[in-house]
């Protein structure tokens, strides 16, 4: 997929796609009872396959490994980093010296953040059960205050980890190309343009978003 920074996506699929998503089919029939180039991609897609994100340090970091990297090259990273650790802990993380991250396959500015992060949380900063608790805007600041978490890792927390259903990941390559194709759009819309055109979708942006990757990997439909 397009890379750029912290504003991209590695959606995390294998060859063979999980189950559809159930939970999905409400809130895109409602996007599509008010937008028809929505309800004819709908039809040619349907639902977008099942993506969950582990809540607290193990799904941040997870979604860290994502950032500039391809879907492929981060399931190979996450899966030497579980085989190392087992369950990934902040401690489990921290126990790993920095030639270990690195054969693992992390960058060494990665390295540097996933120890920022994993010391955060293990000292109170991070507190991912407050983040819980907080409203979207809020939530997304509270992750941002650490480095190595933009605004791209903390949507998709919020997004995929805490079930969010009016997340709208505006700075994503991916969803703002496949938002060009479905609207006929002459150039890909940038951040601004995106969240304008994310606007008639509340309170569903989360759906929107989850369909738009879905769609970005079927170019043919």
């Amino acid at each position: 997929m397009l890379k750029r920074g912290d504003a991209n996506h590695s959606v995390d699929m294998t060859d063979a796609e999980p189950p559809r998503d159930p939970a999905l089919r409400r809130p895109l029939e409602r996007l599509a009872a008010r937008d028809p180039d929505l309800a004819a991609a709908f039809a040619a897609c349907g639902l977008p396959p099942v993506q969950r994100q582990a809540r607290g340090f193990a799904g941040v970091l997870d979604t860290v490994l994502a950032q500039q990297v391809s879907a492929g090259a981060t399931r190979a990273i996450r899966r030497r980093l579980h085989d190392a650790v087992g369950e990934l802990t902040p401690r489990a993380f921290l126990a790993l010296d920095d030639a270990d991250l690195r054969a693992i396959g992390l960058s060494r500015q990665k390295v540097r953040y996933g120890r920022g992060i994993a010391e955060a949380t293990l000292s109170g900063e991070l507190d991912f059960e407050a983040i819980a608790g907080l409203g979207d805007v809020d939530a997304k600041a509270a992750l941002c205050r650490i480095k190595g978490i933009g605004p791209w890792t903390a949507e998709l927390y919020l997004l995929f980890a805490l079930g969010r259903p009016d997340i709208w990941p505006a700075a994503d390559l991916a969803v703002q190309e496949a938002l060009k194709r479905l609207k006929g759009l002459p150039t890909r819309p940038n951040t601004r343009r995106m969240r304008e055109l994310g606007e008639p979708w509340r309170p569903y942006r989360s759906a929107a978003a989850r369909f738009l990757w879905h769609y970005y990997r079927h170019p043919g439909m």
